[in-house]
């Protein structure tokens, strides 16, 4: 079985995951045949008329033709090559794999589908396989709210022997504070799109409880908590020291996450990105308990919490950089330790207006934007190939192409996301498809040819440029 550490091809750009999306491609075109590289129809997992439509509108609105290749390609990725929908005991169940690893994260699945929703009314199975989406992630939450990847059956993984409270319906048990933030994201606006509560089921509703108890478990008030977590591994960010609770916090009302969404090991427990998504979550839990299952005192419940949390991260997520002004730190501990970096997965301080955690014209996320987008982040990097952030999963001089899309989802700069854009039509690798990171400096040297959500949060960068700055794509880029 593979796993994301693993799975690193970079002296090529032909690979299995790349051959997965049509047994009919025998070789990786050239970019300039702009050759669908979708599977043939009878070979998609999934088909929904919407997208299929929004696909062939959007296409009429991009002059350039390779970026308009490369929409065609990714939008759909997630619908073509990774969903598994089935009804059960009459009820919508869609598992969802990240691409090359056949298991379901919380949080990919989420961001894989989102692109999606605007468009669920206007089809029905589209609808119901979002649906079917919320309905397992709920599921999953019931069977183990701290693992953050799981198994469609109960068939135990590669990670059985971790020491943690395993389970044979988990594929990995890495406790992230996202992994519980995205469902809730998901749920929440598809309730509030469609008006739809038939997903909030007593196990649903179970399931956000345990979200509820779970962050104030790893606020660390009444010690450690039940989470622990240790891998035998040569890789340090694969495991947590001090007996698997990780580095020491001072409990101060933020949200402990072991593991960033990277899969990477926090150094400070407090990761400041990942409890900023936990306000915004707490507070579409409350709405939800309020409005659908009525049971206010859960949804004040939530509301103290996040507002507990908020007031921590104005005291200690913030410092005054020498040369940015008040800018977020990374991470912390709550003994006055920070970490100053960004890493490009989501969610992460570049990324915070994405997630509507912070305006994009906050002064402070000003700052901070700066820095992270600078070399002083040492995790951004400059090469012959582009510019961008990356991470400690894949290490250095590799840029991550959702990073250098978040840069421009997060922008109002025409120039900057047309820079955005001209990146990431360099950088596919003759491919038509995004990927999880590519060198500095040699675009063929990348990793994860089989990265449904950097595939399709690519589409949903293209149609928030289509909606909002037009003229971007009214010329070859």
């Amino acid at each position: 079985m593979l796993t994301r550490r693993k799975f690193i091809e970079r002296t090529g750009i032909l690979s299995a995951g790349m051959l997965a999306y049509s047994t009919a491609t025998k070789a990786i075109l050239s970019p300039t045949e702009f050759v669908s590289q979708r599977p043939p129809v009878e070979q998609r997992r999934f088909t929904s008329k919407a997208i299929e439509d929004v696909i062939v509108k959007t296409m009429k609105q991009i002059k350039d033709p390779e970026i308009a290749w490369m929409f065609e390609n990714c939008f759909p990725n997630t619908l073509d090559t990774t969903v598994d929908f089935q009804i059960t005991d009459g009820v919508p169940d869609t598992f969802v794999i990240t691409g090359d690893i056949n298991a379901m994260w919380l949080r990919d699945s989420t961001a894989q589908v989102w692109p999606y929703l605007p468009f669920i009314k206007e089809d029905t199975n589209l609808y119901q396989l979002i649906l079917g989406v919320i309905n397992r992630q709920g599921k999953c939450i019931k069977i183990d709210p701290y693992a953050n990847a799981f198994n469609k059956e109960a068939t135990g993984s590669e990670w059985e022997s971790d020491n943690t409270d395993m389970k044979p319906e988990l594929h990995e048990r890495k406790w992230e504070v996202d992994s519980l933030c995205y469902p809730v994201r998901l749920a929440y606006n598809f309730f509030k799109i469609t008006g739809d509560t038939s997903f909030f089921t007593p196990t649903y509703g179970e399931a956000l409880k345990s979200v509820l108890t779970t962050f104030k478990q790893q606020q660390r008030k009444q010690g450690k908590g039940p989470y622990h977590f240790e891998r035998k591994t040569e890789t340090a960010t694969d495991t947590l020291p001090g007996n698997g609770y990780g580095n020491p916090v001072r409990p101060v009302g933020l949200i402990c996450s072991s593991f960033r969404p990277s899969d990477d090991a926090t150094i400070f427990p407090f990761l400041i990105p990942s409890n900023y998504f936990a306000v915004v979550s707490l507070r579409q839990m409350a709405e939800m308990f309020s409005k659908i299952s009525h049971e206010q005192g859960l949804a004040d419940e939530c509301l103290i919490l996040a507002s507990e949390v908020e007031k921590a991260l104005k005291e200690y997520a913030v410092a005054n950089h020498l040369k940015y002004g008040n800018i977020l730190a990374y991470e912390a501990d709550g003994f006055g330790n920070q970490l100053f970096m960004d890493d490009a997965n989501v969610p992460g301080l570049l990324s915070l207006p994405y997630l509507d955690c912070i305006p994009d014209s906050d002064p402070m996320y000003k700052n901070t934007r700066k820095f992270v987008l600078s070399e002083d982040n040492p995790w951004f990097f400059k090469g012959k190939a582009g510019a961008g952030i990356g991470g400690p999963h894949v290490g250095e001089n590799m840029i991550w192409p959702l990073s250098i899309i978040v840069q421009a989802l997060t922008s109002k700069d025409e120039k900057e996301i047309e820079t955005c854009l001209q990146t990431l039509k360099r950088t596919h690798a003759g491919t038509g498809f995004m990927h999880e990171s590519f060198n500095k400096d040699n675009p063929e040297k990348f990793t994860r040819s089989w990265f449904a959500w950097a595939n399709t949060i690519f589409g949903e960068l293209i149609l928030k440029i289509a909606n909002e700055h037009p003229s971007v794509l009214e010329k070859v880029i």
